[in-house]
C-alpha cells in the first residue's frame, strides 16, 4: 500500500465526521420533541409547564428539519463547477486512449473513464458523476443524437484532463512520463470513503454558489461554515491522494519524467508570452487565432533560439511530438484555440461574423495592419475631441477655427462609428486626402506630424500628453462597455462567467498612449517608408523594415510620451525614410 493512502483515508473520515456531526445537530431537536412527545403520552410530564414546552419543541423541531432537509437537498443536488473543455472521444484520439490505459494497467489502477483537453499547462482528474452533471451530458447528447459518455456514469472513473499545449511541444514519451502519477491518481480517487467526502466538499462548494441567488441567501452562511471546519482534513486528504499516486508511480518512466518536467515549465513559458502578446490583440479585434497549440511550438522554438537555458530543447523536434496521437490534430487546435478565447477573453463560444477565426499566415494583415490603424484612428478621434471645444487656436485673423467637418482628413473615426451633423463619429472607412486641410487643432491630419506637434508644443513638459491619455482611456473604456451586454447578458455563475481567467490587468493612461502612439508610428511607417507589419511569436506585433525587425522604436516613443521629446523619435524616422506629414490611412 502507498505510503498516502492511509493518511488519505483517515482525512476522509475526518471530513464524514464533520457531516455526520452537522447531521446530529439538525437532528436534535427533533429527537428532543420524540422525548418529550414520548413522556407525555405515558404521563410522566403531566401539568404545566410541559404541554406548552412540547408544542413550541416540536413546532423548533419541525422547522430545523424542514430547513436541513432543504439545506442537504441543495448539497445533494447542487452542481459543482466543472472546467471547460474540449471532449476527445476515442475515436478521435484511439493511440492516445491506449497509451493511458496503458499506463493504468502498468500501475495497476482503474483507467479513466473519458480524456478532455484544457487550454493551460496542466493536467489533472475530474470527477464527473454528478446527477447535476449526467443531465448536462444528457442533454448535449440530444442535441447530437449520440449516448451519454462513460463519465457521467454512477461509479465512473474520473476524467483525464490534459493541457493542449503539452500534446503539441511534448514529445510522446515525455508525455507519458508527466502523466503517469495523474492516471495513478484514479486509484485512491477509487477508495469509497475519500469518493464521498470528495462529493461532499464539492457539494458544499457549489451550495455557496447557490447562496448567490434571490432568495437562496441564508444558504451560503452554513455552507461556509462546514467548509471551514473540513478545510483542513480535505486539503489534506488531497495531499495524501497525491502522495499516493506518485508513489504508485515511482517505477514508470522515473528518469524521464524529471527531464519532462523541464519541459512543462518551458511549455507554460511559452504558452503565457504567447497568449499575452499575440492571441490578446487579435481576441480585442473580433479574431481568434485558429491554432494556437501549433503556435506554441513556434514560440517555444523562438524561445529556445535566444534562450541559452534552453539549448537543446529543439532537438528534441525530430521525435515523434504527442499531438500524433490524435486523428484531427487540425480539428482539436481549432476546437481548444476556440475555447481558449473564451476562458482568457470571454469571446463567444461560436465562430460568427464579428468572431472570425484568422490563421498565422494572415495574422500580420488582417490583426497586426488593422490593430494599428484602429488604434491610429482612435489617437486622431480624441485629438479631434480635444480641439473641438471653446479655446480653440485662433486663425490668422484672430477668429476662432472652424470645427472640422466630416469630409476633412484630420477627422479620423472609428469602425463602426458615423459622423452626423451634431458632431459625432463618422463612417467605417476614411481615406486619406492628398492634400491635408488644416483641422480645428491647428495641426494637418490624420499625419504623423499632428501628433508629434501636438505632444511638443502644447503645454510642455509631456501636459497635453496627460489630457490625450484621458481621453483614450475614456474611449476605450466606453468601447468596452458598449461591446460588454452583448457578450454576457444576465448574471453568469460558474463555467459561464466568462473570462475566467483575464490575461492582463487594465492598461494606464500613459501605456494606452504609448501604444496608440506607436501603432501612428507603425502606419505612416508602413504607408510611406516600404515598411511592413510582422508577428514575432514571442513579442506579438512587430514593425519589419527591409524583411528585420525594429525593436528601437519602443523608447523613443517613451521619450515622446513621458517627457515630450520629440527628438529622438525624429531622427529615427528620417533614418527610416518616413515622412511625418504625409497622411495616413486609417481603418
Amino acid at each position: 500500500m502507498e505510503a498516502g493512502v492511509p493518511s488519505a483515508r483517515s482525512r476522509a473520515l475526518a471530513v464524514l465526521r464533520v457531516r455526520s456531526r452537522a447531521s446530529a445537530v439538525g437532528l436534535l431537536p427533533a429527537a428532543l420533541a420524540v422525548v418529550l412527545v414520548a413522556a407525555r403520552m405515558t404521563g410522566r410530564l403531566a401539568g404545566d409547564p410541559w404541554p406548552t414546552v412540547t408544542l413550541v419543541v416540536c413546532v423548533v423541531a419541525a422547522l430545523v428539519l424542514l430547513v436541513g432537509g432543504a439545506f442537504a437537498a441543495v448539497v445533494l443536488r447542487a452542481s459543482p463547477a466543472v472546467t471547460p473543455t474540449v471532449p476527445l472521444s476515442e475515436a478521435a484520439a484511439p493511440d492516445l486512449y491506449r497509451l493511458v490505459r496503458d499506463l493504468a494497467d502498468r500501475m495497476d489502477v482503474p483507467p479513466p473513464s473519458a480524456i478532455a483537453l484544457t487550454p493551460d499547462c496542466d493536467s489533472w482528474l475530474e470527477d464527473r458523476t454528478h446527477v447535476a452533471h449526467r443531465r448536462g451530458a444528457a442533454r448535449r447528447s440530444a442535441g447530437t443524437a449520440g449516448p451519454v459518455g462513460p463519465e457521467s456514469e454512477p461509479g465512473a472513473a474520473p476524467v483525464l484532463v490534459i493541457g493542449s499545449p503539452f500534446l503539441w511541444w511534448m514529445r510522446v514519451a515525455e508525455l507519458r512520463a508527466v502523466l503517469a502519477p495523474v492516471v495513478a491518481g484514479t486509484g485512491p480517487s477509487a477508495h469509497p470513503d475519500i469518493a464521498d467526502a470528495r462529493g461532499f466538499v464539492r457539494g458544499l462548494d457549489a451550495a455557496v454558489d447557490v447562496g448567490g441567488r434571490r432568495g437562496l441567501g441564508w444558504i451560503a452562511p452554513p455552507a461556509r461554515l462546514l467548509l471551514r471546519l473540513c478545510r483542513t482534513d480535505a486539503a489534506e486528504m488531497e495531499r495524501g491522494v497525491a502522495a499516493a499516486a506518485s508513489d504508485r508511480a515511482q517505477g514508470v518512466d522515473y528518469g524521464l519524467r524529471i527531464v519532462a518536467q523541464e519541459q512543462v515549465g518551458l511549455a507554460y513559458a511559452g504558452w503565457d508570452r504567447l497568449l499575452t502578446r499575440v492571441a490578446l490583440p487579435a481576441w480585442r479585434m473580433g479574431r481568434w487565432p485558429a491554432h494556437l497549440d501549433a503556435g506554441v511550438v513556434s514560440a517555444l522554438t523562438e524561445l529556445s533560439r535566444r534562450d541559452r537555458l534552453a539549448e537543446g530543447f529543439t532537438s528534441r523536434l525530430g521525435e515523434r511530438p504527442a499531438c500524433d496521437l490524435l486523428e484531427q490534430p487540425g480539428l482539436i487546435d481549432e476546437a481548444t484555440s476556440l475555447l481558449a478565447a473564451r476562458l482568457f477573453h470571454g469571446g463567444p463560444a461560436k465562430a460568427g461574423p464579428d468572431w472570425s477565426p484568422v490563421d498565422w499566415a494572415a495574422y500580420p494583415e488582417e490583426v497586426v495592419d488593422r490593430k494599428w490603424r484602429t488604434e491610429a484612428a482612435r489617437l486622431h478621434a480624441a485629438l479631434d475631441a480635444l480641439a473641438v471645444p471653446a479655446g480653440l487656436p485662433a486663425g490668422p485673423s484672430g477668429s476662432t477655427a472652424p470645427a472640422p467637418s466630416s469630409g476633412s482628413p484630420g477627422a479620423a473615426v472609428l469602425p463602426g462609428r458615423s459622423r452626423g451633423s451634431a458632431g459625432t463619429a463618422g463612417p467605417a472607412t476614411l481615406a486619406a486626402a492628398d492634400s491635408p486641410s488644416p483641422t480645428a487643432d491647428g495641426f494637418a491630419g490624420p499625419t504623423l506630424e499632428r501628433v508629434l506637434r501636438y505632444l511638443t508644443e502644447l503645454g510642455g513638459e509631456a501636459a497635453a500628453g496627460e489630457a490625450l491619455a484621458g481621453r483614450l482611456s475614456g474611449e476605450l473604456a466606453r468601447e468596452e462597455r458598449a461591446a460588454g451586454p452583448a457578450a454576457g447578458s444576465g448574471k453568469a455563475r460558474g463555467a459561464d462567467a466568462v473570462p475566467l481567467f483575464p490575461l492582463q490587468p487594465p492598461r494606464s493612461g500613459r501605456d494606452l498612449l504609448a501604444d496608440h502612439v506607436t501603432a501612428m508610428v507603425c502606419c505612416a511607417a508602413v504607408d510611406s517608408a516600404g515598411a511592413t507589419p510582422g508577428l514575432d511569436w514571442l513579442d506579438g506585433p512587430v514593425l519589419l523594415v527591409g524583411g528585420d525587425r525594429r525593436s528601437d522604436l519602443a523608447p523613443r516613443v517613451l521619450s515622446l510620451v513621458e517627457e515630450g521629446n520629440p527628438e529622438p523619435l525624429r531622427d529615427w524616422l528620417s533614418a527610416l525614410g518616413v515622412r511625418p506629414e504625409k497622411p495616413v490611412r486609417l481603418v
